[in-house]
C-alpha cells in the first residue's frame, strides 16, 4: 500500500468528515453499550428523549453548548493561526473570575451598564491569560501547548486562593465560594423558568461576526495566511508575530467569555467546580467544526447534546454516564482519520510495478 496526498480534496469530503465523524462515533458507542448489558436501541432512543423529548430538556442542551460554543470559538481561531491554545480552561476561569469582581457589587449600576462591563471585564482576563504563552512562544521560542496547559493548573490554584480570601462570601458558611452576582449584572432567562439564558445568544452573535472576520476581512486573511506559512506571511509583509499576540488575546478572551456566561447567566457565583471540563471539550468542538466559526455553533450542539443525552440514558437505563466522555473522544478520533484520509488516499502497488 502507498500514501498519496490528494490533488485537491472535494468540498463535498471536506465538509462531510464531521459529520460522517459524529456518525461513526456514536455507532461505535455502542460496543461499551453492549459491553455493559445495555438494550442498543431504547439506549439511542433514551439518549434522543433526553435532548428533544421536551421544552425543557432541549433547553437544558443550549445552555450546555453555550460555553462550548465560546471555548470552540477560542480553539478555532487560535488553531487558524498554528497558535495552539490549551489553556482555554483556565482562561475560562479568569473570565469567570472578573466577572464575580466586577459583577458582586464592586460596581453599582443598572444592568445597561454592568452587562456590557461583565463581559468586557472577562474578556479581557481570559485575554490576558492566553497572552502570556503567546509572549513566550514569540519571544523566546517556548512551545504554547505546553505553557498554556500548565496555567490552566496554576490559574485555578490562584481561583483556589481567591475564593478563601478577597472573593470569598462571608455567608457562604465557609464553603469556598465568591458572593453572588448582583441582578444587574445578571445574564437575563430567555425563556420563563427555564436555565436557558442570554449567553447563548450571545454565543451565536459571537459564532457569526467570527464568521465574518474570518472569511470576510483582511485580518482573517492575514491570520490563514500565518497559518498555511508563517515564513511566506512574513515574506509579505505580515507582522507576524504582531498577529499571533493579537489572535492570543482574542482566542484566551472568547474563552473568558465562556466563564462570564457560567457565572453570570446560570450559576450566579464562582466556585472551582465551575466548569466539568469545558475548555477541553472547546478542542474537540473546534476539531469537528473544521476550525470554521459556524461549524463551531454546529458542533457545540451535538457535543451537548451527547453530553446531556446521555445523562438522561445512564438515569433511565442505569449505565454510567461516562460513555460521554467516551463519544466525545471517539468523535475526535474519527474527525482526525476523517481528515487524514480527506487530505491522502491509499493506492495498493501492484507487484509488477514495484519490482
Amino acid at each position: 500500500m502507498e500514501i498519496s496526498p490528494r490533488e485537491a480534496p472535494s468540498r463535498w469530503l471536506t465538509a462531510g468528515v464531521p459529520l460522517l465523524a459524529a456518525l461513526a462515533a456514536l455507532a461505535l458507542a455502542a460496543i461499551p453499550l453492549a459491553f455493559a448489558g445495555a438494550p442498543i436501541l431504547e439506549a439511542y432512543r433514551q439518549m434522543f428523549a433526553g435532548v428533544f423529548g421536551s421544552v425543557f430538556s432541549f433547553t437544558e442542551m443550549l445552555t450546555r453548548a453555550t460555553p462550548l460554543v465560546f471555548t470552540g470559538l477560542a480553539a478555532a481561531i487560535a488553531f487558524r493561526a498554528r497558535l495552539w491554545n490549551i489553556g482555554a480552561e483556565g482562561q475560562l476561569y479568569l473570565g469567570a473570575m472578573a466577572a464575580v469582581w466586577i459583577g458582586s457589587g464592586l460596581i453599582d449600576g443598572p444592568a445597561l451598564l454592568m452587562i456590557p462591563l461583565v463581559l468586557l471585564a472577562g474578556f479581557i482576563a481570559g485575554g490576558l491569560g492566553m497572552l502570556g504563552p503567546a509572549v513566550l512562544r514569540t519571544r523566546f521560542g517556548a512551545d504554547e501547548v505546553v505553557t498554556s496547559l500548565l496555567l490552566n493548573f496554576i490559574i485555578l490554584i490562584f481561583v483556589q486562593m481567591m475564593l478563601e480570601g478577597p472573593l470569598k462570601d462571608p455567608m457562604s458558611l465557609g464553603w469556598p465560594q465568591s458572593e453572588p452576582m448582583t441582578d444587574a449584572a445578571t445574564l437575563p432567562r430567555l425563556m420563563g423558568k427555564m436555565r436557558l439564558h442570554a449567553g447563548f445568544l450571545l454565543a451565536i452573535g459571537t459564532a457569526i461576526v467570527a464568521h465574518v472576520v474570518m472569511a470576510m476581512t483582511v485580518w482573517g486573511l492575514k491570520i490563514r495566511a500565518t497559518g498555511e506559512n508563517a515564513a511566506a506571511a512574513r515574506h509579505a509583509g505580515i507582522p507576524v508575530r504582531r498577529l499571533l499576540l493579537a489572535v492570543a488575546f482574542v482566542s484566551g478572551g472568547l474563552a473568558g467569555l465562556a466563564g462570564v456566561s457560567e457565572v453570570a447567566g446560570l450559576k450566579g457565583y464562582l466556585t472551582t467546580d465551575l466548569s466539568p471540563g469545558f475548555g477541553y471539550t472547546g478542542i474537540v468542538v473546534a476539531m469537528l467544526a473544521g476550525l470554521s466559526p459556524l461549524g463551531v455553533v454546529l458542533a457545540a450542539l451535538y457535543i451537548a447534546s451527547v453530553f446531556v443525552g446521555t445523562d438522561s440514558m445512564s438515569r433511565a437505563l442505569g449505565v454510567s454516564s461516562f460513555l460521554a466522555d467516551l463519544t466525545v473522544s471517539m468523535s475526535l478520533i474519527c474527525v482526525l482519520l476523517g481528515g487524514f484520509f480527506s487530505r491522502f488516499r491509499l493506492r495498493r502497488i501492484r507487484p509488477e510495478a514495484a519490482a
